[in-house]
């Protein structure tokens, strides 16, 4: 498609300028450009949302330290989880070390 300006017309350079994108097919390869742009980034958000949404577990305290204890002395500690996301955490197996 070429584009020709009416008689009485004179071309500008920005006329000519799209005469040049209309020959070499820059202005449909932008086009091209933009939308896979557009769609790269789309699915960016989906999957970080995703991830977000999803339950994690989240332990403030790892490790604990008894110190010194007796022997044959009974210790215990609580370890508290939590669950971070809009679903609910399924603990499925726990395995005392």
């Amino acid at each position: 498609m070429y584009y020709r300006p009416k008689a009485e017309q004179t071309l500008t350079k920005n006329d000519c300028d799209k005469q040049n994108q209309l020959d070499t097919g820059e202005h449909s390869h932008s086009m091209k450009l933009k939308s896979t742009l557009i769609v790269v980034l789309a699915v960016v958000l989906l999957v970080t949302a995703a991830l977000q949404a999803a339950p994690r577990m989240v332990q403030q305290e790892t490790t604990f330290n008894f110190g010194y204890v007796p022997q044959n002395s009974k210790v215990s500690h609580v370890f508290w989880l939590y669950s971070k996301g809009d679903d609910s955490l399924q603990i499925l197996k726990v395995v005392p070390g």
